[in-house]
């Protein structure tokens, strides 16, 4: 099973050089964000409490791309059901669960690289930790468990659609909205009254809360421990059922 996993993740990474479009995703797409975000969007959102806006965001935008992070879950996985290799991982002797559970680890290690290259951007434009190395790497930790816990969603998306693009357009018109009704490039309390009740519910927001208040000090509250549960109740829900659609998919 370990072994089986461990090959199939390698499968998934040794890809991405291959798809460009993947990979610009992963590199300078969060770049671009950032940048335009910084010093577009930047000078017309007051962020009490941060003394700028760059502080302000890295941690959301890291955060907004560890979700988008599982993408390529969701699209490798309707590829392979569109060609069939689903059908031949199933005759070979390979753990079913293999599959899957390599494509998720695989995802790891792409949501590990765009953390390093937004951080490296935000620290070129003026970001800057007020914390130790115990509270910075616990927020590693969190971010990493956040993504995997997005990345069983995306492979249930991509086992429900009937193509790599649909698989694109349902992921986005279902995260996006999530990732931006959230306290990651606002203060919540900016928002509309209704909105704002929905945005702090958002488990995005009590990630980003909890990310701010490890690597730039501040009031924790309950983030960190409702950032953790939430991520084992996404992997709770969403795996069974990504388990469940991948053996009725290897069965039809």
């Amino acid at each position: 099973m370990i072994n089986d996993t461990l090959t199939l993740a390698e499968r998934a990474l040794v890809r991405l050089p291959r798809n460009p479009d993947m990979l610009l995703a992963f590199t300078v797409q969060p770049i671009m964000f950032v940048l335009l975000f910084a010093f577009v969007f930047g000078g017309a959102i007051e962020t009490p409490g941060y003394g700028d806006y760059i502080d302000f965001l890295i941690p959301g935008m890291i955060v907004q791309q560890i979700c988008f992070g599982g993408f390529a879950t969701a699209l490798g996985l309707a590829e392979d059901m569109t060609k069939g290799l689903i059908d031949r991982f199933r005759s070979l002797p390979t753990a079913r669960a293999s599959v899957l559970a390599g494509r998720t680890l695989a995802d790891v290690a792409t949501n590990l690289l765009s953390v390093a290259i937004l951080l490296a951007t935000g620290l070129v434009i003026g970001f800057r930790f007020d914390a130790g190395v115990p509270e910075i790497l616990a927020g590693l930790g969190l971010l990493l468990l956040f993504g995997y816990a997005f990345s069983w969603i995306f492979a249930l998306i991509g086992m429900s659609v009937s193509s790599p693009e649909a698989a694109n357009g349902v992921g986005f018109t279902l995260i996006f909205p999530i990732t931006f009704i959230s306290s990651a490039f606002v203060p919540v309390a900016s928002m509309p009254a209704g909105l704002e009740q929905v945005a702090e519910a958002n488990p995005v927001s009590v990630v980003v809360d909890a990310i701010r208040a490890l690597w730039l000090g501040g009031e924790m509250g309950n983030s960190l421990w409702l950032s953790v549960v939430w991520c084992f109740v996404l992997i709770a829900v969403f795996a069974p059922l990504a388990v469940r659609k991948y053996r009725m998919s290897a069965s039809a």
